[in-house]
């Protein structure tokens, strides 16, 4: 189907909706990753990493896409261990997925251990040692890879038609480019916010993780349990801002 015929299809339509809407949602885990690494770097190096690191995500996909064909054969089992096919899809999930537990729990410990000031990716007090601006980069290309393949493949899942999916990722993209740096913002100026996050990241690499050894967990369970502890995190912010402005009136009266 040719340009011209998919822009007057109805049904086009609706798939490129929902392909954008799946996309960007897939791309919330992506985005807080980038958001608390990025974070950890000097002030003025953060948007520029960011910018790159989500930059970088867009041309992975589109490389992607163009070569479809390959990527549809990487959910074609190559061996089998534990009563299970193996495929290349599956090996770099559980690859992320341990590469998104390990980070996640390191500064876990990290903002746990009041002692501990060698990396810190919330880049918290004067002591800190910040990553390199490479080395945040690269983490990010890291994921971003991982993310782009279970994104590309959920897209040839959903659509035919290489133009829906090549609008849906650059629409998702420039959602997560115009989102990165108030989420960013936001996790460093609420320090419980970003436990929070790092609780997420926890629960997304072992998400990936299973999912490799063939367990499917429905994505709308893990973004509901995020929603809902976002939202209570959100009525206790609510809560502890109300307390200290009835605390600073008390004071001056």
């Amino acid at each position: 189907m040719d340009i011209a015929a998919l822009v007057t299809d109805p049904a086009a339509w609706v798939a490129l909706v929902t392909l954008v809407v799946m996309e960007v949602v897939l791309g919330i885990d992506n985005l807080i990753f980038i958001s608390i690494l990025t974070n950890k770097l000097p002030p003025e190096h953060r948007e520029r990493a960011r910018k790159i690191g989500i930059g970088l995500a867009l041309i992975m996909r589109l490389g992607l896409l163009g070569t479809v064909a390959w990527i549809v054969q990487l959910t074609n089992p190559i061996f089998e261990a534990f009563g299970h096919p193996f495929s290349w899809k599956d090996l770099i999930l559980i690859a992320g997925g341990l590469f998104l537990v390990y980070k996640a729990t390191k500064e876990i410990h990290h903002s746990v251990d009041v002692d501990d000031h060698k990396e810190d990716m919330v880049g918290a007090g004067k002591d800190v040692v910040k990553m390199s601006f490479a080395s945040a980069i690269g983490q990010i290309l890291i994921l971003d890879l991982v993310f782009s393949i279970d994104s590309i493949i959920t897209a040839v899942g959903m659509t035919p038609h290489l133009p829906i999916m090549i609008v849906a990722v650059i629409a998702a993209v420039t959602v997560m480019l115009l989102a990165a740096t108030p989420l960013a913002n936001f996790i460093e100026r609420n320090p419980t916010i970003v436990m929070l996050a790092l609780a997420f990241l926890l629960m997304i690499g072992g998400t990936l993780i299973v999912e490799g050894f063939g367990v499917h967990v429905p994505k709308g369970y893990i973004y509901a349990a995020m929603a809902f502890s976002a939202s209570v995190e959100v009525l206790n912010m609510v809560v502890r801002n109300r307390k200290k402005k009835k605390s600073g009136s008390q004071t001056l009266h």
